[in-house]
């Protein structure tokens, strides 16, 4: 069984990868000014006009780069959210956590006057502060004695944390100049606003950290997603674990907003379909996970800048229009 799971495995994985590839041609390719598929790797390879260069290395190729790379860190956030806490509906956008990255980005852009992109580096740092409050209060609220983390609690306590922290982005944003009004309800929205250089290179050392640590508790995950007495049977440290994990997909979600904004069921999804791919063992499910959010996320900004040749659509709001259905689904389905 394991072996026709890993079969399984492989086949999935490299069909999304070839999927992602394309997807990440095409996002390079399409937009207001467009660069055609034959001129792609002519231009990679510097063989391009100074319009094609410029295009594909100043604005396109960062973009698409942040984009695969966010959307990957949240796909992993949400399938480890969602064995920590036992709860197939977790997401760091549905219980809170992005709303908490959000507060505290805010604050800091209205503190340094808007002056963000010197302050690349630091960004993912402040989200990820503010976010992993956010998180150990949800954590504290939903959490028995003697029961561990409550699955439906949980989501109603994110979702009212969320709602509350959305009424504190309405005071910030009630309380700043026009030109920051701009920016909070673009990151509302899911209108990824990073997509210089700086802002990739910002979100890699929290990728090459959290990726492979979480792969290599991929058996912890597939224990804790037991009962919590099966847990403690089998002789861990279920807290320390929980904690550890906790604070791992914390920051993978803090670092992927703060430069893409509000991006809400990419960590749902994406997870949801890799299980029903290849089975819900985490050591077979999490790479196709980077795959499925990364194409996800790519897709989604795609759509939303061609679908309206005068106006840009937020990513997050073409997210939101896939996502919300699908989260009503397994609403209805488990509880």
């Amino acid at each position: 069984m394991f072996k026709e799971g890993r079969k399984k495995q492989r086949k999935w994985f490299f069909t999304w990868l070839v999927v992602t590839l394309f997807i990440f041609v095409l996002g390079i390719s399409l937009g207001p000014a467009s660069v055609s598929f034959d001129r792609i790797l002519p231009t990679l390879l510097g063989d391009g006009s100074f319009k094609e260069s410029f295009v594909l290395f100043s604005v396109r190729l960062p973009r698409m780069l942040v984009l695969a790379a966010a959307g990957m860190a949240l796909a992993l956030a949400g399938a480890v959210l969602q064995g920590v806490t036992r709860n197939d509906l977790a997401d760091p956008g549905i219980i809170g956590i992005n709303a908490g990255a959000g507060v505290g980005i805010t604050v800091f852009y209205l503190l340094v006057n808007g002056d963000l992109p010197h302050f690349a580096y630091i960004l993912p740092v402040v989200g990820f502060c503010s976010a992993l409050f956010t998180a150990l209060c949800i954590y504290f609220f939903s959490y028995q004695r003697n029961k561990g983390v409550q699955p439906v609690q949980l989501i109603l306590i994110g979702v009212g944390v969320a709602s509350a922290l959305s009424g504190v982005m309405m005071v910030l944003i009630s309380s700043a100049e026009r030109s920051d009004v701009q920016f909070i309800s673009q990151w509302l929205a899911g209108s990824v606003w990073g997509t210089d250089w700086p802002f990739f290179w910002a979100l890699v050392p929290w990728l090459v950290v959290g990726i492979p640590y979480i792969f290599y508790k991929s058996n912890v995950l597939n224990v804790l997603a037991m009962t919590e007495q099966t847990a403690v049977g089998l002789g861990m440290n279920v807290g320390r674990e929980r904690l550890r994990l906790l604070i791992v997909a914390v920051a993978l979600a803090a670092a992927a907003v703060s430069v893409t904004g509000g991006i809400a069921f990419i960590g749902l999804m994406a997870p949801h379909i890799a299980k029903q791919l290849v089975g819900p063992r985490y050591q077979f499910f999490l790479p196709l996970t980077l795959f499925i959010g990364a194409s996800l996320l790519m897709l989604s900004d795609t759509i939303g800048r061609v679908a309206i040749p005068t106006a840009t659509v937020p990513a997050g709001i073409i997210v939101a229009f896939i996502g919300a259905p699908y989260f009503l689904y397994l609403l209805r389905k488990n509880v």
